[in-house]
């Protein structure tokens, strides 16, 4: 029988005249694997920093098994500013000590991709003071998971990782004997890590067996069974489950309670789009060219990030793009925000970017935009406009679309100085979409977005009649509200992948695998080459690169012509999936291609 570590007794806890958690009682035991949900400000940070004790509840208590060791991430880390990762991270162990160890070994490379910590001025002497937010929130994660704990609570871990930091997490947490309560809004890590939910919801914590796909199942159930009248909700979940069902099946565990009845739920809702109706749609509105890339540099001070680019972005194309960090997937958006705004006045450092005349772009950058702090919500909204158009004859006032986004009445008129960051982020996406614009560039748009508000967003998404183009670390997100999926695997070349996020993982684990298996490969020849033969091995090494290159500039070539004739038959769904046949093969052929690049240029 497993032991019981965290007891919640009956723990109520109050802000102002606002009761977050009332007579709350729950327990952790060891093995459980325990993901927290729930709407921003509802209380879920209280609940586990109470866990942890870092906060008394105002009645009630909360007790630990003895000696129970409890580590924990926080959203503000106690990192000394002035000491370097090394210090805080491996303490005083000497290099043989802590090279030999393989849990740090895995930890530092899962995080930082390196154990020499690539893109950290000193590597592991870099003083931690001048780093950036995202680079001390993953030095304080990597401190955390070196050391043992029986308890780990972690409060947004996947915040400033990409998507395969994100992966190697919940690898690593999968494996680790520790019991887990995470609050988190990624979705793919919590069906992939959690094996039980907590959701927290207006002072209550309602619990749930299984990962995220069966919580969204049992909470459906509840709602049926409760005869809920918030209609406008039920219908999201019920659209939620669709999608579940529909589009990832294999995420979901065994359900250990009743589902049939939730199945019944879904039984009528349609697929999430209509994407032959929106591709219709944005034609019409978009006409034939949104952005055609022709011979595309761009470049980043002294880097080149993408070169020789010839791409297209079409009417009603959804993509998603993914990269590692620093690959240039930001630039890329700013370089084609900054032709399209400029009306091409304002080219990249080579080749040139060509928007449609038709196109009124919105970005959504990393940055929250700066408001008056005096103005009211609502009034932010209604200054761009009072009523917005989301097509098919759908029309929503400014108040109404607040409230969409979780600003209920009373919180419309709220001024902007006293919102959080989740909710500014909310604020700055509302004003976006109320300028009804007909192309969309979101970069890391989910970003301190709750689950409820990124299901209200999916939801909105899916009706809207445009191109759009995604960054996001939120491998749900991107599944769900793109039609494909582009990666820059930091080579200064995009590509596609027909098969998502998992492909990109792949191809990023091969590249990781050939180099590391080549680095040692001349080390460990027993009889090496006179100098004659290894030079001749090299000039033909060389040689056969530049083929290869060759060959790759001419695949480019092939996929920018598919590409663009899938744009001209998109209604054509016989010839597109001929076409996309095509692209599949070409794309095998620049992995073959790719692989044996990879292992020329690390002998060379």
């Amino acid at each position: 029988m497993a032991v019981n570590l965290v007891n919640v007794e009956a723990v109520s806890k109050v802000y102002g005249t606002r009761a977050l958690l009332d007579g709350v009682s729950l327990g952790v035991s060891e093995g459980d694997r325990i993901g927290v949900v729930g709407r921003n400000g509802d209380g879920k940070t209280t609940l586990i920093r109470m866990l942890a004790k870092l906060e008394e509840a105002d009645t009630g208590r909360v007790t630990h098994s003895g000696g129970l060791h409890v580590g924990v991430l926080t959203q503000h880390d106690s990192l000394d500013p002035e000491a370097t990762v090394r210090h805080e991270v491996i303490r005083d162990l000497a290099d043989h000590e802590w090279a030999g160890n393989a849990k740090i070994r895995d930890v530092l490379t899962g995080l930082f991709g390196g154990l020499d910590l690539p893109g950290f001025p000193q590597g592991l002497d870099t003083v931690i003071g001048p780093l950036s937010g995202g680079e001390r929130r993953r030095i304080a994660l990597a401190k955390l998971l070196i050391e043992e704990q029986d308890l780990i609570i972690l409060d947004e871990p996947t915040n400033h990782l990409d998507v395969e930091g994100i992966s190697w997490l919940a690898k690593h947490l999968r494996e680790r004997r520790s019991a887990l309560v995470c609050v988190t809004h990624d979705r793919w890590f919590l069906d992939q890590v959690c094996t039980r939910m907590w959701d927290v919801q207006k002072g209550d914590v309602y619990e749930y067996e299984g990962g995220y796909t069966d919580y969204v199942f049992a909470r459906a159930e509840r709602e049926r069974i409760a005869a809920t009248e918030e209609v406008k909700r039920q219908n999201l979940v019920r659209k939620e489950l669709a999608w579940l069902r529909r589009g990832a099946p294999a995420r979901t565990s065994k359900p250990r309670f009743r589902v049939e009845a939730a199945n019944e739920l879904i039984a009528d809702v349609p697929p999430p789009r209509d994407s032959s109706e929106l591709m219709k749609f944005a034609s019409s509105r978009l006409g034939k060219t949104v952005f055609e890339l022709k011979d595309v540099t761009v470049q980043a001070g002294p880097k080149v990030l993408l070169k020789h680019l010839t791409w297209q972005l079409g009417p009603g194309d959804r993509i998603g793009l993914v990269g590692v960090n620093g690959s240039g997937k930001t630039s890329l958006l700013r370089a084609m925000t900054e032709a399209a705004r400029s009306e091409g006045e304002k080219q990249p450092a080579a080749g040139r970017i060509v928007a449609g005349r038709t196109v009124k772009l919105a970005y959504l950058s990393q940055e929250v935009t700066e408001l008056d702090p005096t103005l009211r919500v609502l009034q932010a909204v209604q200054a761009v406009r009072d009523r917005v158009d989301l097509g098919k004859g759908r029309e929503m006032t400014a108040g109404q679309l607040c409230e969409t986004f979780g600003f209920n009445k009373e919180k419309q008129w709220t001024p902007v100085g006293d919102l959080s960051g989740g909710e500014r982020r909310r604020l700055q996406l509302l004003r976006l979409l109320m300028d009804e614009p007909n192309v969309l560039f979101l970069d890391e748009p989910t970003n301190d977005l709750d689950i409820e508000t990124l299901t209200q967003l999916e939801d909105l998404l899916d009706g809207w009649p445009g191109s759009m183009i995604v960054i996001s670390h939120d491998r749900f997100f991107i599944e769900r509200t793109t039609d494909r999926v582009f990666a820059l695997l930091g080579d200064a070349t995009l590509r596609m992948l027909p098969r998502g996020i998992d492909e990109y993982l792949e191809r990023r684990h091969r590249m990781e695998e050939a180099a590391a298996a080549s680095a040692p490969a001349s080390m460990a020849e027993k009889n090496p080459s006179p100098a004659a033969a290894s030079a001749k091995e090299d000039r033909a090494a060389k040689k056969e690169l530049q083929k290869i290159e060759r060959q790759l500039d001419k695949l480019s070539e092939k996929e920018s012509k598919l590409h663009t004739q899938i744009a001209d038959n998109a209604t054509d769904f016989g010839k597109v999936a001929k076409l996309d046949g095509e692209l599949r093969e070409l794309a095998t052929e620049r992995d073959e291609l790719e692989m044996r690049w990879l292992e020329l240029a690390e002998d060379a």
